[in-house]
């Protein structure tokens, strides 16, 4: 019951609307950037890895559309791509792969020969392989990450990790999808995940979907749930993960990890290896999305909170990597030291 958040068909990005689910399943059709940026923006698409598929094919579309045109001046194609690059890349300055999927294919156009066709060309073929990469190496975390389960596993998860984050089967919920098909019992404790409930909204969706039994917590009971004994590991996925492990990822992932380490339950990080950025030395260099006020005293039109009063809101929060036990890319599973053995998982042969 797998989903794709993002596609791209005949000029035309569909992503499914998430912030209608799951009351409503809809596919907006998006032809043009300033929709893009603004769905992104919004979080009708959302989890890096998809945001980083549905920027690349933003770039796609833009190069289509110029050739489509009739324009004929292939350095004029490479200048309104490195500008639609640049207004991709304020939307969200978090997620690594959003920058990563932008910096690739705008390095292709350049490379690419001095024509437009040569350019769209080349443009198209990057922008497809970000997707089909981003599917296979979902599937590898799967595949790697399914072994650390055992055969009944208990998993407690934070926001959305799973297809609708990603091009493909998911991170932190693909590993639970693949040891379910390898017949393991396996139970999701989903936290709701405040201010905009992705957990109750999107991961309980998508697992009731799948068939995986699936628990809604709210969020602050998760470390009553650990402290009982029920959970076996958490897992979460990414946004960016610094050169020393340190993970950034929803809000509140943080306090998820304290519980789990007091209780001493493993934590693991899954994420492709797109949203690793080893050019920032620890986690205090990743930098922190807020968002609006909104989000948080009128959540979805309902005001909770006096007018004026003043409201924290950010998107994500920084995991130390002392506080981690494993993190699992396509390449398999990188243990501490995390400084030493995670650059050096990125060149193991053993990546798929």
């Amino acid at each position: 019951m797998q989903v794709e958040a993002v596609q791209y068909r005949d000029g035309v990005i569909e992503i499914i609307d998430q912030t209608l689910l799951p009351h409503e399943y809809f596919v907006l059709h998006i032809t043009d950037l300033e929709t893009l940026c603004e769905a992104i923006r919004s979080l009708r698409v959302r989890g890096a890895p998809a945001i980083g598929v549905a920027a690349a094919y933003g770039l796609r579309l833009t190069a289509e559309r110029f050739a489509r045109a009739g324009h004929a001046d292939a350095d004029l194609l490479r200048r309104e791509l490195q500008a639609a690059a640049t207004r991709l890349g304020a939307t969200r300055p978090t997620a690594r792969n959003l920058f990563w999927a932008l910096e690739r294919v705008v390095q292709v156009a350049l490379a690419a020969p001095p024509s437009v066709a040569a350019i769209v060309g080349a443009v198209s073929a990057a922008a497809t392989a970000v997707h089909v990469e981003d599917r296979a190496a979902c599937a590898a975390i799967a595949r790697h990450g399914a072994a650390l389960l055992a055969q009944r596993a208990h998993i407690l998860t934070h926001c959305n990790a799973g297809a609708l984050a990603t091009g493909g089967i998911g991170t932190a919920l693909g590993i639970v999808y693949a040891a379910a098909a390898a017949g393991k019992d396996v139970h999701v404790y989903a936290g709701e995940t405040r201010p905009l409930l992705q957990g109750a909204r999107l991961t309980t969706w998508e697992l009731e979907r799948a068939g995986i039994p699936v628990t809604l917590l709210c969020d602050n009971a998760a470390a009553s749930l650990l402290g009982r004994g029920a959970i076996d590991c958490a897992i979460v996925g990414a946004d960016r993960i610094a050169r020393n492990g340190d993970t950034a990822n929803k809000v509140g992932t943080l306090s998820v990890a304290l519980a789990a380490q007091r209780f001493g339950v493993p934590f693991y990080v899954a994420a492709p290896s797109s949203t690793i950025d080893l050019s920032l030395d620890s986690g205090a260099a990743i930098p922190i999305e807020e968002r609006s006020a909104a989000e948080v005293d009128r959540g979805f039109g309902v005001r909770i909170a006096p007018e004026g009063i003043g409201v924290f809101n950010p998107a994500f929060d920084v995991t130390p990597a002392d506080l981690i036990t494993a993190i699992v890319h396509e390449g398999g599973i990188v243990r501490p030291p995390f400084r030493e053995m995670l650059a050096a998982s990125l060149d193991s042969p053993a990546r798929t």
